[in-house]
């Protein structure tokens, strides 16, 4: 094994050990769901240290949380695709039972998960991630004037399903309990 790969292994090695939980924390209030978010870490961290390039610890979790929103993203809008062509099927598929997902979940959580994707990643990039709306725009691909909007009614509707936020402050704490307590 080459130095270079040995030192890849070490910093993917540290970065899952001191903040894998973090990690986690974030893809699940993407995704809503502890599997898909395991999940969406792992293929996130395979997509940042599988390709040979090193990667310093100091920047390794910055490329791993892009790597998990831009891999959530599409395989959001891949699955929206499959549904608008779905039917075109000849053969019904089985629905399966949700009754798994049917679990007690944290008032934060269910309500995050009643947004729509794009609102929810931006709830998540600007609450939890403490990021600006000019950042959370050019992570998302998206002008700055719709990330302002989608804030706004994403914070309009968990007001109404949690109560009101005091301040901007109150809706990031909450968020930070759900997660590593940045």
């Amino acid at each position: 094994m080459d130095d270079r790969r040995r030192r890849s292994d070490d910093v993917l090695m540290a970065l899952a050990r001191d903040r894998g939980p973090a990690l986690h924390a974030y893809a699940s209030l993407l995704t809503g769901n502890l599997r898909d978010a395991e999940d969406l870490v792992q293929d996130a961290l395979v997509k940042t240290f599988v390709r040979g390039r090193h990667v310093e610890l100091a920047s390794a979790e910055g490329y791993v949380r892009t790597a998990i929103l831009t891999t959530w993203i599409y395989s959001y809008r891949r699955r929206r695709q499959w549904e608008r062509v779905r039917h075109l099927l000849v053969r019904d598929e089985r629905q399966e039972s949700r009754a798994d997902e049917v679990e007690a979940r944290a008032d934060v959580r269910t309500a995050l998960g009643r947004l729509p994707p794009q609102q929810r990643a931006c709830v998540v990039l600007r609450y939890y991630d403490d990021l600006t709306v000019g950042e959370i725009a050019d992570r998302m691909g998206l002008a700055d004037g719709t990330v302002k909007r989608y804030l706004s009614i994403a914070v309009g509707r968990l007001e109404t399903l949690l109560g009101p936020l005091a301040t901007p402050a109150a809706a990031r704490t909450v968020l930070v309990n759900e997660g590593d307590g940045r």
